[in-house]
């Protein structure tokens, strides 16, 4: 059987409706963390004019493939062995790519991980595109749900380099790699999508 996240099929609708205004214009989009896969054939299916890009690491490429393979679809591409703790990770991909997108991933990640991703996404990242980047967030070290002030004890009681990330650390981050936050959406769930934008001067 394919692999399945019921959380996946729960915001599924809910993050089209934000990355169907920011990916308006034709052209690639890679997904870093693409777990099962629902979220890749769901996205490239909604948006057929965009090419899809998946990627995890390699464990989780079986599962990715069923889901690629049941759909069908002409606009996504097979699964990139990506782990964004290895220096360059960016080189895997063709780049540059107009769009990345990324849900539940920071979170899980340890810091270096998360440094890493934000220094390829820098690298990756076109002019005029963006980076939508799905997920729980705090905000000046307060979280916006008591929900989120549980599931991140619980993250880093399971995992003491995981946690909820804090946007002013994320900002800070985004700013040594060329990239500002340009919009923030609410979501479902006491989550949020953040768009990402290249700075003017990078």
């Amino acid at each position: 059987m394919k692999p399945y996240a019921e959380s996946a099929e729960q915001n599924r609708e809910p993050i089209l409706a934000v990355i169907r205004e920011v990916f308006t214009a034709p052209g690639t989009v890679l997904e870093v963390g693409s777990g099962t896969g629902q979220h890749a054939v769901a996205f490239a299916g909604a948006l057929p004019h965009l090419t899809w890009l998946t990627s995890d690491q390699r464990e989780n490429h079986p599962g990715i493939r069923q889901w690629l393979a049941e759909a069908g679809l002409a606009n996504t591409r097979e699964p990139l062995a990506i782990d964004t703790r290895e220096p360059g990770w960016e080189a895997a991909v063709a780049g540059p790519v107009d769009g990345l997108f990324s849900a539940n991933t920071v979170h899980i990640m340890d810091w270096p991980a998360v440094e890493g991703f934000f220094a390829g996404a820098g690298r990756l990242l076109a002019a005029e595109g963006a980076f939508c980047l799905y997920g729980p967030f705090s905000r000046g070290g307060e979280h916006n749900a008591a929900s989120n002030a549980e599931f991140d004890a619980f993250l880093r009681q399971r995992d003491e380099g995981s946690g909820v990330r804090d946007l002013d650390d994320l900002e800070a981050l985004a700013a040594a790699n060329g990239l500002y936050l340009a919009a923030e959406h609410p979501m479902p769930a006491d989550n949020r999508t953040l768009v990402w934008r290249r700075a003017a001067s990078s």
